[in-house]
């Protein structure tokens, strides 16, 4: 039984940035043992498997060591391989429905809109350990249901950070978000996110952690569209509009391979 299997740079419109995310598009269904070996085989911050169901498509995201709750990056390079591979139209929207519910992607030109979830932190200390492993002092500190956000007070010392990663995976969250305000007009925003704990030291650019960091800084900025960057290795781009609880998330990607899986 074969499988496609394509690999898709997300967030940005060049090969080689942004960040990778394998699509694997099943016929049938397959169980879930099977998909986490993939997804450690592959080797990516996530792997997408997509399986129709209907007019809508079931939707499931796997790190090299656990399958996760809501994935934007792997998300965007799912709807990107529907419609270039030909099994959606493009005029036509997607429907994924997935562990956080039905998320919708649209196509815009060179751009994917995703509508997905606010994700909004709530302030809170800093757990034992956190800031330590960071290396930093915060500004501000907040968790939502998956992730803790840290605001540090410049793009300079966001950009300096260099984890403890063994002593981060033993907080216990998803991931850990850091921002700041951003030092280029172009944006309004920078972060950085790390989830040594589901196997992702850095991961180059997190559509999730926007749905968290979206709510925050349109309070502070009072706007409600928000242009941002993640300051990986690899960097990329995303657009956040804020509309009610829900956010849609705007990006580019990139088809770099494609393949079968032939076990």
């Amino acid at each position: 039984m074969f499988s496609p299997l394509s690999c898709v740079d997300a967030f940005t419109d060049r090969p080689y940035s942004g960040n990778p995310a394998g699509v694997c598009l099943l016929e049938t269904p397959r169980p879930r043992d099977w998909m986490q070996q993939v997804a450690a085989e592959m080797n990516l911050a996530e792997t997408a498997f997509v399986e129709r169901q209907g007019d809508a498509f079931g939707l499931r995201w796997f790190t090299p060591q656990t399958e996760v709750d809501l994935c934007g990056h792997a998300t965007l390079a799912a709807a990107h391989v529907l419609w270039t591979d030909g099994v959606v139209p493009s005029a036509e929207a997607i429907t994924f429905h997935t562990r956080s519910g039905a998320l919708q992607a649209t196509s815009r030109g060179a751009w994917i809109d995703l509508d997905f979830p606010a994700e909004p932190a709530e302030a809170s200390r800093a757990p034992a350990g956190l800031l330590e492993a960071l290396g930093i002092a915060s500004v501000w500190t907040g968790r939502n249901r998956m992730d803790y956000l840290v605001q540090v007070s410049s793009e300079q010392e966001l950009r300096r950070i260099a984890p403890d990663f063994r002593a981060l995976a033993g907080v216990e969250c998803r991931g850990v978000i850091v921002t700041c305000r951003s030092d280029s007009p172009e944006f309004d925003f920078v972060s950085r996110f790390f989830a040594p704990r589901v196997g992702i030291n850095e991961d180059p650019v997190t559509g999730s952690a926007h749905c968290c960091l979206a709510p925050f800084w349109a309070n502070r900025l009072g706007k409600s569209r928000l242009a941002a960057f993640q300051a990986s290795a690899r960097g990329g781009v995303v657009h956040a509009e804020l509309r009610g609880d829900r956010v849609q998330l705007s990006g580019q990607a990139v088809t770099v391979h494609r393949g079968v899986l032939l076990r």
